[in-house]
């Protein structure tokens, strides 16, 4: 006679089935490698709470700070992190990243959350999850930070919604027009239109499909090409050969503070040149000024133009 196994009862789990995330694939693993999957079978083990123990979970944390109390309530609530998470996938950001912030923002919510003000705490806790994942939106959406105001942060997320509206009644959404409509200014809509257009672009990104060469092949060398190296000493060179000639057509104070203040490094103050020569540091810098305009006469002569030179003196 065979024997019949005996029928288990099922009972209804209150977890959230990996198909309501992720639509189903042809293929299915019975250990799928997928972490979302992973992170969806980890908080099976957490089953809801009724209302009556939410309320009672809440008082005693916000009462007594026990700390399993806040625990229980906090892991009831995670399907809810995914829930909310899941309005946001559409930002080509990763989705357990939503997530992670979005959990940050439950258990602010766990820690600043008061029972006795008759709401709850899934309505509560709503707005500091949605918060958190807003704010690693705008954090991570370009390198450049663009919504760094709040009234940014709100053109962020109104800013698409508006430029449709206006482009389905027929109207072309001129960045005046949209400041206008959504009270801020131009330079606020143009920045913000400028950070949704163009998302950061990888410099190991490929020119063409076909190439080999990558965006960073395009960029400058950090140090100047061997011959522009020679060709800046050669300049240097011959400048200081211009200079000992130009030195040599001066004598006494015009030649000290040619030699002193104009081309040492660093160079000596007016006083004390001054004081080498017994004469105020007035003095010393009107002689300055002349042999300046000397040297300047020299080189537009010597360099017939070929070189632009700026030649200056400094404060002190």
């Amino acid at each position: 006679m065979a024997r019949t196994r005996p029928k288990r009862s099922k009972k209804s789990s209150p977890s959230i089935s990996p198909s309501e995330v992720l639509p189903a694939g042809p293929e299915t693993s019975l250990v799928p490698a997928d972490p979302l999957y992973r992170y969806l079978a980890e908080i099976r083990r957490f089953p809801r709470v009724t209302p009556e123990e939410e309320h009672d979970l809440a008082v005693r944390w916000h009462r007594d700070h026990d700390r399993s109390a806040a625990y229980r309530l906090a892991t009831a609530n995670l399907r809810l992190v995914i829930h909310i998470a899941m309005d946001f996938r559409r930002t080509a950001l990763n989705l357990m990243d939503l997530i992670q912030e979005g959990n940050i923002g439950l258990m602010q919510a766990v820690q600043r959350f008061d029972p006795f003000r008759q709401v709850r705490f899934s309505a509560y806790a709503s707005w500091w999850i949605r918060a958190y994942i807003l704010k690693y939106i705008i954090d991570h959406w370009s390198l450049v930070r663009v919504a760094t105001t709040n009234t940014r942060k709100k053109l962020f997320f109104n800013l698409r919604k508006e430029r449709a509206r206006l482009e389905a009644q027929g109207i072309r959404p001129e960045p005046r027009l949209l400041a206008r409509t959504l009270g801020t200014t131009e330079e606020d809509v143009i920045q913000v239109q400028q950070a949704l257009a163009g998302r950061d672009v990888s410099l190991a990104t490929p020119l063409r499909a076909d190439s080999d060469s990558s965006l960073q092949d395009m960029l400058p060398a950090p140090q100047p090409l061997p011959e522009e190296q020679v060709a800046d000493e050669e300049y240097r060179e011959m400048l200081r050969r211009k200079f000992e000639v130009f030195a040599a057509t001066l004598e006494g104070k015009e030649e000290a503070t040619f030699r002193r203040r104009l081309i040492a490094e660093p160079p000596e103050t007016l006083q004390a040149i001054g004081n080498s020569y017994g004469v105020t540091r007035e003095a010393i810098r009107q002689i300055e000024r002349k042999v300046i305009d000397k040297l300047k006469k020299f080189l537009e002569r010597e360099l017939a133009g070929s070189h632009s030179i700026q030649v200056s003196s400094t404060s002190n």
